[in-house]
């Protein structure tokens, strides 16, 4: 293990060590006892996949430096943390998991350069994109660079089923995407539309994160199938609380600018709900989704916040993500009790209470 790769890993651990204190700050000491525990657990499993993630070719071009670009910026490496915890339900971290751990953070970080260029992002974890620095057409090859990478290691690792699994999970990935597209800019209340986006577009990663671990684990068909409904579950809550925090949260920590969903033309969770119970909101809505990034009226802003607090809308968010969080624990109850299971257990109670 370079030393550089285990000064890398430090970046899981940094988001480890933030929600240890948040826990704190919030007299949840039993949380935060367990959140050391897991960093603990994964240090050295989060410090070989970090060196693989970075093990990519360095070129000069500028595909490669957008890719490299968003990869240095460390995010919380979650998915490869799910893979590396649902191996060790089983044999542990090896070569195969290890490729499966880079393989889904690569996947991540190509819709994240797809998707900045999609909504015109200048942003991304609190610095500027990819697409801002090297512009629009290198941000998407970086992206297909990345997903061809990705698909390579996959295959070499010779499980075909998890291979087979990926492609069908990227094809999910897409239809979301697709379903996104069409509903931009409409002020709507579907749930069942909303929900369809987010167990496609990000839940269905953090399944085949907890599948590709569990078969690289040797885990039998049916661990593999809780651990992905884990995988789902942890993946809706995870993307609730990100709505919740485009409202709620501090844009100093959580890496955009308030209000980014609405102005990209998305209806999320507290909208939805707050618009369900005040339809008086529309016109606020519409106001807001078609104003320009840097003119956005101050009133409506003011507006929707209200609405959103006044309706409950935020609180019921953030209980749907608790109660999400719940299912993935509950998902886990036929496997037998390990420090991996329980780590599992942290990572989904955890979610729901991170600021970022």
């Amino acid at each position: 293990m370079s030393l550089i790769a285990a000064v890398r890993s430090d970046s899981s651990s940094d988001v480890l060590t933030s929600l240890q204190s948040v826990c704190d700050s919030q007299g949840l000491g039993d949380l935060s006892a367990h959140l050391a525990d897991l960093a603990d657990l994964v240090k050295w499993d989060m410090a070989a996949l970090e060196e693989g993630i970075q093990g990519l070719p360095v070129g000069e071009s500028v595909v490669h430096k957008s890719a490299h670009h968003l990869l240095e910026i460390a995010g919380k490496r979650l998915r490869p943390m799910c893979v590396a915890l649902a191996s060790r339900l089983g044999e542990g971290l090896d070569d195969k998991t290890r490729e499966f751990g880079v393989a889904v953070e690569l996947v991540h970080c190509a819709t994240l350069l797809h998707d900045d260029v999609v909504d015109a992002g200048d942003q991304r974890r609190g610095v500027p994109s990819a697409r801002t620095l090297y512009g629009n057409a290198a941000s998407i090859f970086a992206g297909d660079w990345l997903l061809v990478d990705a698909l390579r290691r996959v295959r070499a690792a010779d499980m075909p089923d998890v291979l087979v699994r990926l492609l069908d999970i990227i094809d999910e990935m897409i239809f979301a995407e697709a379903i996104q597209l069409e509903n931009r800019g409409r002020v709507d209340a579907r749930m069942r539309t909303y929900m369809q986006v987010v167990e496609g577009k990000t839940a269905a990663l953090f399944r085949w994160a907890m599948f590709a671990g569990a078969r690289a684990g040797g885990l039998p068909p049916d661990a593999c199938k809780a651990l992905e409904e884990y995988g789902l579950h942890l993946g809706v809550a995870f993307q609730l609380i990100d709505d919740h925090l485009d409202y709620a949260g501090d844009d100093s920590t959580i890496g955009k600018s308030p209000f980014t969903d609405l102005r990209e033309g998305k209806m999320t969770h507290p909208v939805i709900v707050a618009l369900e119970r005040d339809p008086s909101l529309r016109p606020v809505l519409e106001e807001l989704a078609a104003s320009p990034v840097d003119e956005v009226p101050e009133e409506a802003k003011s507006r929707l916040v209200s609405v959103l607090n006044h309706t409950g809308a935020l609180e019921s968010t953030r209980e749907l993500a608790i109660r999400k969080a719940d299912a993935a624990c509950l998902a886990l109850g036929g496997l037998p009790e390990s420090r991996a299971r329980d780590a599992l257990i942290t990572v989904a109670r955890a979610t729901v209470h991170r600021e970022s």
